[in-house]
């Protein structure tokens, strides 16, 4: 079996495992009729069915002829997602200082860099109005308060 078909398994079996972690959130009497764990095993779900779909395109892989260009593919796959990682990580040191509009937008722009985007005045404007889509979904619409940074505290508060 390839990594993608082992990759699956352990999806499905950290899906498993969330499932039944979360048969330990309590009912509260302000639930709805999806209630307190509805989301939770919705999530969980996905998470298997996305662990079913790696599994088995990594079943088909498998009977697939080899591609003479995954070994060169393979060399550059580990650093790619360790800078992901990276950007990932400050964007997480970052967000109590800077705070969420800012973050994001770094986040945006960084990645779009990262991944070849020409340095235009496309990057900024984009991270820009992602950043600000970002938190209009979130804060506006879907009502969850994002961290405004202890730099801009004052300005939001």
């Amino acid at each position: 079996m390839n990594k993608d078909g082992w990759s699956g398994l352990v999806l499905l079996a950290l899906a498993g495992a969330y499932y039944v972690a979360t048969g330990s959130i309590a009912n509260s009497t302000l639930e709805d009729e999806v209630g307190a764990i509805g989301l939770p095993h919705a999530l969980a779900v996905v998470l298997a069915l996305i662990g079913i779909a790696i599994f088995l395109r990594g079943l088909r892989a498998g009977r697939a002829p080899a591609d003479p260009h995954d070994e060169e593919d393979a060399d550059v796959r580990l650093p790619r997602a360790l800078g992901f990682l990276a950007f990932g990580a400050v964007y997480v040191l970052i967000l109590p200082f800077a705070g969420y509009l800012v973050s994001v937008a770094l986040l945006i722009g960084a990645v779009a860099l990262y991944e070849g985007a020409p340095r235009r005045w496309t990057v900024p404007a984009a991270a820009i109005g992602g950043a600000i889509l970002y938190w209009a979904v979130f804060v506006k619409l879907l009502g969850v308060n994002q961290p405004a940074g202890t730099l801009f505290a004052g300005l939001f508060s």
